[in-house]
């Protein structure tokens, strides 16, 4: 008897994608994907994305407990004549390649019935993520209950559990369970279905890239790709969260259980928060997320989903729900979030160019614009009335966060309502652009020259108030709205934020104990808004590095969050447990390296216009990447050389669509049409040098890479000290879980 334990990750079918060209050049299309690869290299090596998705097979045996014979039979997948019996009490866990869905639980055991000789399948009602290792289990006595889950693990779980838990990582037990109290099941093959991203049958048909001289960097990269594609999902296999949505589909699933088989949206493909958990529309995660979809598999009709998502759920005051369905049917409201949703809007819009849809929903956003802006008062900062955000404290009064993405959304809706040509709404743009210009004064209240920082809010949380906090997403959403105007003053930010980074990366000040990837990801953008690459760049090797390597990680998604000692417990749960393990929020590093390292940013929707501003940094040796819009690929390679004779230079050349053109900024800014490009710099007798255009192909044969380049050492620093009398204050439980 042998038994197929079969995992469903995630299905998207209903869009067909095909190849768009563009004077020759490949290009994609909205509702189509390449099947190949864009920009085939050696880098696609750090494609976390599987070649096959269908089966997976577990590369390694990392333990096993109890009768059991020849486990290794499990990995000889060619060999259908070898099995693995496991007897009573036997147990054996198999180690995947990769993370296979994103979040490590106890989530046990799942009843898994065999029917008889032949495939055995988890029924098709229940959706469930594999997790990086996948544990099968036979109990000594046929369990007393439905079968389905139990509080009581068996006995010879528990010491797997806790040896998992001794190394950082938790697994999936699948229980085999019979009715007959001596029992043996003989295994012929163990595999997995991955349907993540199945917008495309090629998961690695990526149509963006980054490779550079930092191994950490590249890994980063295609982790954020990899964690933004197994968050994707077929809307009818969606939220996690079976207590919310019994509300309203009355759903008998045992308490702390989840089937994900909820309809959060219309369509077939929807961009949600994590892989496992909560499996929702929430528009905080996807001001990281999208961008990051846009660059790397463009994605872009799992982003439109999940617009669709929140818009049709509007409330009749015109503000939109905190999350898509389940949420949205009894009021649920962030003032952050509502106004994600607009930057989402803008997002989509900018790599997409759908202007059909942004008329169809420009009513209902201005709508939403009108609500949010209406909450900037007379001392022209923002008001928050909704304490929810991104589970952080001080949410409420006159708040820098909220007040700084406030002033971005008027500048974005300028922008769209440029786009559009709506003569109604450009009458309003002048008041618009007065309110603007109060919040740039309302907010030097919230300065304190002490810290170089501002204050979360007006009070307390202020300066020099009982509890002054300078908070880590309202300091970064201050540079990257353009809030703060004052170059000086965005470089003292920038060296404010970067002077409180300890051993595991960024502080968030305003969630004490925490490290949030999500607000350090809009660190990331700061540092760079403020010129300040180094920074950037830093902070991801020192932080997205260590969410890769460090004990309890995955080595191939992204943490939702982690503790400032470098602990895996999120302190927003009191359980380590319930931390995603692959969170759409916490893939800055994967946009941030094409639009602000390598500088590739679009001014107008899909790059007709462009602004290429690279920022090679001390760090790198060499750096490329590109994307792709519908109008075609924008690249950029930059490089630090040495002449045969040993003079130094450095080397930036550039690609984009035909017919586009742009602005390229290297200290002195030059106007371009589309095409290709090279811009040098001679660095003689230490001197900085100056840029220069040149022909393509300039002195190409007498330059080789400078082997003298030694990457720095990166700063020690200690690792953060817990406060363990206010982290249970702060847990939260699983209802309004963002």
């Amino acid at each position: 008897m042998f038994s197929n334990i079969y995992e469903k990750l995630f299905l998207n079918a209903q869009y067909v994608f095909y190849l768009v060209l563009d004077g020759g050049r490949n290009a994609v299309s909205l509702n189509s994907l390449p099947t190949k690869t864009l920009f085939p290299g050696p880098w696609e090596e750090n494609i976390k994305a599987p070649l096959v998705k269908s089966p997976i097979y577990p590369l390694k045996v990392w333990n096993t407990e109890g009768e059991i014979s020849k486990p290794e039979a499990l990995l000889d997948w060619g060999d259908k004549a070898s099995s693995t019996r496991l007897g009573s009490g036997g147990l054996i866990s198999l180690e995947f390649s990769e993370n296979i869905a994103g979040r490590q639980e106890r989530d046990l055991p799942l009843y898994l019935g065999i029917n008889g000789t032949g495939t055995n399948c988890v029924g098709p009602e229940f959706v469930r993520g594999a997790f990086k290792y996948l544990t099968v289990y036979i109990p000594e006595t046929d369990s007393d209950h439905d079968g389905f889950w139990s509080d009581e693990k068996p006995t010879g779980q528990v010491p797997l559990v806790d040896h998992f838990q001794e190394h950082g990582s938790k697994q999936k037990h699948m229980g085999l369970h019979r009715e007959h109290e001596t029992l043996s099941v003989s295994i012929a093959s163990v595999w997995v279905n991955c349907t993540a991203f199945p917008s495309n049958p090629n998961p690695r048909a990526y149509t963006g890239y980054f490779d550079s001289s930092s191994t950490v960097l590249n890994r980063i990269w295609y982790a954020g790709a990899y964690t933004l594609q197994i968050t994707t999902i077929d809307p009818r296999e969606g939220s996690a969260l079976i207590d919310y949505n019994r509300r309203l589909d009355n759903n008998e699933s045992p308490p702390g259980s989840w089937y994900s088989n909820f309809t959060i949206a219309n369509g077939s493909a929807v961009t949600t928060d994590g892989a496992k958990r909560d499996r929702m529309a929430y528009p905080g995660d996807m001001a990281i997320a999208v961008p990051g979809i846009a660059v790397s598999t463009f994605d872009m009709v799992a982003v439109r989903t999940a617009l669709d998502s929140l818009f049709i759920r509007q409330y009749e005051d015109g503000s939109l729900p905190y999350a898509g369905p389940p949420m949205g049917y009894t009021g649920e409201f962030s003032d952050t979030y509502h106004m994600h949703s607009l930057l989402g809007v803008y997002n989509y819009v900018l790599y997409t160019d759908d202007l059909p849809w942004l008329r169809d929903h420009w009513r209902a956003y201005l709508k939403a614009f009108e609500f949010c802006l209406a909450k900037v008062d007379l001392t022209g900062l923002y008001h928050v009335t909704s304490r929810h955000d991104w589970l952080r404290p001080g949410m409420t009064g006159h708040n820098l966060e909220a007040t700084s993405i406030m002033y971005y959304v008027i500048d974005l809706t300028v922008r769209l309502t440029d786009i559009l040509g709506d003569p109604y709404a450009k009458a309003q743009v002048p008041r618009w652009e007065s309110i603007a210009a109060r919040m740039r004064r309302g907010v030097e209240i919230l300065y304190c020259p002490e810290s170089g920082l501002y204050g979360d809010n007006v009070g307390r949380r202020g300066c020099g108030g009982s509890e002054e906090c300078h908070p880590q997403d309202g300091n970064s959403w201050a540079l990257v709205s353009g809030l703060v105007t004052s170059p000086e003053r965005r470089t003292k930010v920038s060296q404010s934020l970067r002077s409180r980074w300890l051993k595991f990366g960024a502080p968030a000040t305003e969630f004490p104990n925490v490290i949030s990837p999500f607000a350090s990801s809009f660190e990331l953008l700061a540092h760079s808004i403020a010129g300040n690459h180094d920074a950037a760049v830093e902070l991801m090797k020192l932080m997205w590095g260590y969410m890769l390597d460090g004990p309890g990680f995955t080595n191939s998604t992204l943490v939702e969050g982690y503790r400032v000692d470098g602990d895996i417990q999120y302190p927003a749960y009191w359980s380590s447990a319930r931390n995603s393990h692959a969170h759409g929020w916490s893939t800055g590093p994967t946009m941030v390296l094409l639009t602000k390292i390598l500088g590739i940013e679009l001014v107008t929707p899909i790059g007709k216009t462009w602004r290429i501003e690279p920022g090679l940094t001390k760090w790198l040796r060499r750096a490329r990447g590109g994307y792709a819009t519908v109008l075609g690929k924008f690249e950029v390679v930059m490089r630090r050389m040495r002449f045969q004779d040993g003079g130094i230079v450095e080397v930036v050349d550039l690609e984009t669509p035909r017919r586009s053109e742009g602005t390229v900024v290297l200290g002195i800014e030059w106007n371009v049409k589309g095409g290709k490009h090279r811009f040098i710099k001679e660095l003689k007798d230490d001197s900085e040098g100056t840029w220069e255009k040149v022909a393509l192909g300039w002195r190409e044969e007498e330059m080789v890479e400078d082997e003298n380049w030694v990457e720095p050492e990166m700063e020690e620093r200690e690792p953060g000290v817990v406060d363990w009398e206010i982290m249970p204050k702060l847990f939260v439980g699983v209802g309004l879980v963002e």
